[in-house]
């Protein structure tokens, strides 16, 4: 018997279904850019028969390239409902990164709102089309809706249906590929973790082309709470002021995010957000950031969480459970395993650390038109599919508790040692005064070099952090900026930070 969640437009039908008048989204700071769940679905109805009418058919891929946060949902769930795939975009790729994936994935349909991308579609022989031209298709008084009974869906769950463009050691993005079953799985197990509410409001502070935010507006149909979608800006000197006029209840963080409302906490000790969750993904919390959070904020629960895009999330951990598993990102998600490898691929015991290898539903399809990188990372060996090599080491308790350590490429050699970058941040934070880190690697001849922020000195850094660390693991040079640079997805910039701190140790 089929299940009766199995490709990604059945969330929203049956949300739609329970849920026909809750908000769904909404994008902070616009007026009447608020949809219901049954809105939504009516409008990702009217756009699939739009896209019908264009032509895009199974398989095709198509380009959204706008900030407005109601029309992406709308046109996901639509694009997926044609049986095509999608490809949010943030609105900085711009020049050679858009080159890029307009070449890479090849799109019979671009939707933006920027002159110059629409321009740089059409350069390649892309339709492309404005959002405004669009808007239309969100009204209940516009155009007829698709006829789409189950019996005649057009996708199957194995057809892809999201390529997420993804940064990493090579010179350009490489995008994963997901299909129905894999991110509906994926959505299901989160769910079932994080137990999102029907009256939750969710602020998304993350954009939605980072796949934390775009799964937001997906555990919104799992749950049918309402997602209010923010913009960067959001995030910084008015995050406060904006979770109080929002009432949220769910705050899905980065790290950076995290700091911040920690800081304007602590600056206004008497204005308390109705936050009851919040969660943490893209690198570690701080212990201390947690506690100063929890602290000023009574009856919080948090959830720190272990994931890659390739598998969407690897691990969650239980309500609060750092407290009594610290330094853990928690449990494999249900229906999934996580164990550790050494170099010739052999399962490593417990409590030994190897490379973190991730096996389940919700590892995803593979890399688009890469696949020798796919071999690599999703090898398909003794009989094993779905598995993913996840790059980054760590351990495995006996209770099956995931502690992260570093990636490959955040390991680096000094003084005749093999330090993690992951490990020295994490002790920078412990020092107290320190409100954010970030290790730049040795490159050049340069050693290693820790830039912080905080009201401390760089020599008060380095000598707390012996208290924390093994001394060979102290870095010889340590800077102190007003803030760290960070990326569309709210992560540190190292390449940025790299290019600020020109000349290191002075």
């Amino acid at each position: 018997m089929m299940p009766e969640i199995s490709v990604l437009p059945d969330l929203l039908d049956e949300c739609a279904r329970k849920w026909p008048e809750n908000k769904a989204i909404s994008r902070y700071g616009e007026q009447g850019a608020e949809y219901s769940y049954g809105a939504l679905q009516r409008s990702s109805l009217r756009l699939a028969g739009w896209l019908g009418g264009t032509g895009i058919a199974r398989g095709d891929r198509v380009v959204i390239a706008s900030t407005a946060a109601p029309l992406v949902a709308a046109l996901a769930f639509a694009v997926a409902r044609a049986g095509a795939a999608f490809s949010i975009l943030h609105e900085q790729v711009r020049g050679v990164p858009l080159d890029h994936v307009l070449s890479d994935c090849q799109p019979r349909l671009l939707v933006g709102d920027d002159d110059d991308v629409l321009g740089a579609a059409r350069g390649h022989g892309v339709q492309a089309v404005r959002t405004t031209d669009l808007a239309r298709y969100l009204r209940d008084d516009g155009p007829g809706e698709l006829p789409c009974p189950a019996a005649a869906r057009v996708p199957l769950p194995v057809d892809p249906v999201c390529l997420i463009y993804t940064s990493g050691t090579t010179a350009l993005p490489k995008a994963v590929v997901s299909t129905h079953q894999q991110v509906v799985f994926a959505v299901q197990a989160i769910a079932s973790v994080l137990r999102y509410r029907v009256d939750d409001v969710v602020y998304c502070p993350v954009p939605l082309s980072f796949d934390y935010g775009l799964y937001q507006v997906f555990l919104g149909t799992a749950s049918g709470a309402h997602i209010v979608a923010a913009d960067s800006a959001s995030s910084g000197p008015t995050l406060l002021r904006s979770l109080l006029e929002t009432r949220a209840t769910v705050l899905p963080a980065v790290p950076s995010v995290a700091e911040s409302l920690a800081w304007l906490l602590k600056r206004s000790p008497g204005q308390v957000p109705a936050l009851r969750l919040i969660t943490n993904t893209g690198a570690a919390l701080s212990m201390a950031t947690l506690s100063a959070l929890r602290a000023a904020i009574p009856g919080m629960s948090a959830q720190v969480m272990y994931g890659l895009t390739e598998c969407k999330r690897a691990s969650i951990m239980p309500p609060d459970g750092d407290l009594d598993h610290p330094g853990s990102c928690g449990l494999a998600l249900p229906g999934t395993e996580i164990f550790v490898i050494d170099a010739d691929g052999n399962r490593l015991p417990p409590e030994t650390e190897g490379e973190l290898v991730v096996r389940g539903p919700n590892v995803m399809a593979g890399y688009w038109r890469r696949p020798e990188l796919t071999e690599q990372k999703f090898p398909r060996r003794d009989g094993l599919f779905a598995e993913l090599r996840t790059g980054d080491y760590g351990k495995v308790d006996k209770e099956g508790y995931v502690y992260f350590s570093g990636r490959r490429d955040d390991q680096y050699k000094e003084r005749g040692f093999r330090i993690s970058a992951v490990e020295v941040e994490a002790a920078a934070y412990r020092v107290p005064g320190v409100a954010s880190a970030a290790v730049l690697l040795p490159s050049g001849g340069d050693p290693a070099t820790l830039v912080v922020v905080g009201d401390i000195t760089p020599e008060q850094v380095l000598g707390q952090m012996r208290d924390e660390i093994e001394a060979y693991k102290v870095p010889r040079y340590c800077l102190v900026l007003d803030e760290l640079p960070l990326n569309q997805n709210g992560k540190v910039d190292r390449r940025v930070l790299a290019s600020l701190v020109s000349t290191r140790g002075t």
